[in-house]
């Protein structure tokens, strides 16, 4: 096969700025400025909040300038991910995770029709909340690459005893309480101490020419 790191030019991995959101639940918690190419999400009161994509992609590069909550984040997950439909336990899922109880880490995940446990914790070297960080998922129909500011995080390949993701994906982000998983070991215990709490996005990038019409029922 091919290296895939060759094709990274081809259409599916030239990228544009996402100019149009949907916010599938809080839309009062979410800001998108087009002009600006910025989102902003915030967790308070309302609770949590996430928008996606107005399309599903197939293949091809995602990502984005992110700056996460500052403060006691505990137990909060923010984050930015492909998913083939939220709510659908079936899904296809590339994840990049923040987990609020300790902001210089992030978890890389990816599901297969539903089937998760793939996580790898990664050191970022930084506090995730001190400043813009690049965050870039590369999907290929082979190949998974995971990178942060230009630099490869982590690169997974299919496996022929395994499934891999191949359902077209919305990009999504939220910020939500994730404290009642794992009885908190995961993300932490909430405290809320210092809310409201705000994951900041700018210049999304899709794939440029990927963009998969077909019925959102599905």
């Amino acid at each position: 096969m091919a290296d895939p790191a060759l094709h990274s030019q081809t259409p599916r991995h030239q990228t544009r700025i996402l100019k149009e959101i949907a916010v599938d639940y809080c839309p009062d918690a979410c800001t998108h400025c087009a002009e600006s190419d910025s989102i902003a999400v915030t967790f308070d009161h309302r609770g949590g909040v996430r928008w996606r994509s107005t399309t599903r992609f197939h293949y091809g590069t995602f990502g984005a300038e992110i700056q996460c909550p500052k403060g006691n984040t505990s137990g909060l997950n923010f984050n930015i991910y492909l998913s083939s439909l939220e709510g659908n336990k079936s899904q296809d899922e590339i994840d990049f995770e923040f987990l609020g109880k300790d902001k210089t880490i992030v978890q890389t995940n990816y599901y297969t029709t539903g089937t998760g446990n793939r996580e790898e914790i990664h050191d970022l070297g930084f506090d995730c909340s001190d400043g813009f960080h690049e965050y870039v998922i590369k999907w290929y129909p082979h190949m998974i690459e995971w990178l942060i500011d230009g630099t490869l995080l982590r690169k997974d390949t299919e496996k022929h005893s395994e499934g891999f993701p191949e359902k077209p994906m919305f990009l999504y982000a939220s910020v939500w309480d994730a404290s009642y998983i794992d009885e908190g070991r995961w993300t932490g215990p909430f405290v809320g101490c210092d809310a409201p709490y705000v994951c900041h996005y700018k210049d999304v990038v899709v794939p440029s020419e990927a963009a998969v019409v077909e019925d959102f029922s599905c």
